[in-house]
């Protein structure tokens, strides 16, 4: 265990806030939001991956 651990975990913490938040702002329902932050709390680094890659987006479709 080093600074190499801390940083890491860390680093997860605040992508694990970030996708959170941006969940919470999301537009999706009430449903989705509280799925999405549950699976981001239980598995912070395989949960935001899954957040980042499938999860609800912010309402800019149609804008370029």
């Amino acid at each position: 265990m080093g600074i190499e651990t801390g940083l890491f975990g860390i680093i997860v913490l605040v992508l694990a806030v970030w996708a959170i938040v941006s969940t919470l702002q999301s537009p999706a329902g009430t449903g989705a939001k509280v799925l999405w932050v549950v699976l981001i709390i239980l598995l912070p680094f395989i949960g935001f991956i899954l957040w980042l890659l499938l999860g609800p987006k912010k309402g800019n479709r149609g804008n370029l």
